[in-house]
């Protein structure tokens, strides 16, 4: 299989979130023609808001080639959300469970499927300092050198001036309307990675080469210098309340 249907899970979620996200925000995508037609391929995004992986969805969407998540287990355990999130094939991450590698392993299968899976490496919505993204985790380096496919670096910014991350419930700011930019880059460059052991030092390395391309279109965005050293978040059971995630195989970092 070349790419994901778009079946009918997909297709009511898009009827539901499109016209919602198109009626409350302005769009500015970029970018697009860098999404492979086929095959799979892994997509790297930065988290700023709890609602950029709309914007995120709805920019990929519209390309052709849906999206599968990585998404921390509960949120399929709730009536509603869980039903869409099993509907669209979405990946569950069990954290500090046995069943944590489950996650790595399906997103494995789905991208040598064909399909596209999303990571947000940083695991969590950005702690840094001026929203720039942080320290990446490992997983999508992991699935890129097991799969060799292509790694889309995507850079998003504008959901978190309608909804700031880490604030109270409640604090929606539509209006003014806001504009969301999405920008999706060319493929990192990983093939002097490919014939190496993943080792924790190659797997650190070709992280931090995925986000220094999407910290780059950021800036872009921006119009910003980044930060020189790039922010280190330590997990805490905050966390756990993060609307998407990444598998957590970096624990003998």
């Amino acid at each position: 299989m070349s790419r994901r249907r778009i079946g009918f899970w997909y297709r009511l979620a898009a009827f539901l979130v499109k016209p919602t996200m198109s009626m409350l925000f302005k769009r500015d995508w970029r970018g697009m023609e860098h999404i492979p037609g086929e095959g799979g391929f892994i997509a790297a995004v930065n988290h700023n808001s709890v609602l950029d992986p709309f914007s995120y969805a709805h920019f990929q969407y519209n390309t052709g080639r849906v999206p599968r998540f990585l998404a921390k287990d509960s949120l399929f355990n709730r009536a509603v959300v869980g039903r869409f999130m099993r509907g669209t094939g979405q990946i569950p991450v069990y954290r500090e469970t046995g069943d944590a590698a489950d996650a790595f392993r399906a997103a494995v299968v789905a991208v040598r499927s064909g399909e596209c899976v999303t990571f947000y490496p940083e695991g969590t919505l950005t702690r840094a300092p001026g929203l720039w993204p942080m320290q990446g985790k490992t997983g999508a380096a992991r699935v890129a050198l097991a799969t060799r496919a292509p790694v889309i670096p995507v850079a998003q910014w504008g959901a978190h001036e309608a909804m700031p991350p880490y604030v109270a419930r409640g604090k929606f700011r539509p209006v003014p309307r806001k504009t969301l930019t999405v920008v999706a880059g060319l493929p990192v460059d990983l093939g002097e990675f490919y014939d190496q052991e993943p080792t924790p030092e190659v797997l650190r390395e070709v992280t931090d080469r995925i986000m220094d391309a999407v910290t780059a279109l950021l800036a872009g965005i921006r119009d910003e210098i980044p930060p020189v050293e790039r922010y280190v978040h330590r997990s805490t059971s905050a966390d756990r309340r993060g609307s998407v995630s990444a598998p957590e195989e970096e624990k003998a970092e």
